[in-house]
């Protein structure tokens, strides 16, 4: 079996096995009534979702107009909308109350009816969508370890902010080498290591579950 750009999907593939056990680990050890529990779990799992089906999309699928590559590729930006969303609901959770959560929940909501309506083939449209889902999700991250001083929210940062760096290596073309780690391998490095910061800083967000 040849991939078409190995670099490119073997990492995406590693970033989906990545999200995927964070969001199978969180599910199970963490109790259900945990307020950011289900934000945390939607938001890894889409994440490894994207992933799996860019990997798909760019080990497999040659040709780009094909009808399966669009539903693929569309599939995935669907799944970068999803995370979007959950950025919005674990962002709102650490600054305010329940009446202001649902009110941005709500809002983040009625962005992604939006951004599936909308969306292309494009994937600057999906970064574009997700930006201002970092961005705010950054600030409650900062906002919160302000108040409480916690490694795992300064880690909950760092990983925001990495997220920030991969997208400028993604849309600077910037990579290790053009054939064999091109750009979008790097971005997948990168924010692997971005996913485990912020998964690091849902831990400590989260209540164990009684056993």
């Amino acid at each position: 079996m040849t991939l078409l750009e190995p670099d490119v999907a073997l990492t995406d593939f590693a970033l989906a096995l990545e999200a995927g056990c964070f969001a199978a680990w969180l599910a199970w050890r963490y109790a259900l009534d945990a307020p950011l529990r289900l934000p945390f779990v939607g938001f890894f799992a889409a994440v490894a979702l994207a992933a799996l089906l860019g990997g798909i999309a760019h080990g497999f699928l040659p040709d780009e107009q094909a009808r399966l590559y669009r539903v693929v590729w569309l599939s995935t930006l669907i799944a970068i909308g999803v995370a979007a969303l959950a950025s919005w609901a674990i962002g709102a959770r650490l600054i305010f109350g329940e009446r202001t959560t649902g009110r941005v929940t709500a809002f983040a909501a009625l962005l992604f009816g939006a951004y599936v309506v909308a969306v292309s083939q494009s994937f600057a449209v999906a970064i574009v969508h997700y930006l201002p889902a970092a961005a705010f999700l950054l600030f409650a991250f900062a906002y919160a370890w302000r108040r409480r001083r916690l490694d795992f929210l300064a880690a909950g940062i760092a990983g925001v902010a990495l997220t920030f760096v991969a997208a400028a290596v993604q849309h600077g073309r910037i990579g290790l080498h053009p054939r064999y780690f091109n750009h979008n391998a790097l971005y997948h490095l990168i924010q692997a290591f971005a996913l485990l910061l912020i998964f690091l800083a849902a831990r400590g967000l989260l209540k164990p579950a009684a056993r």
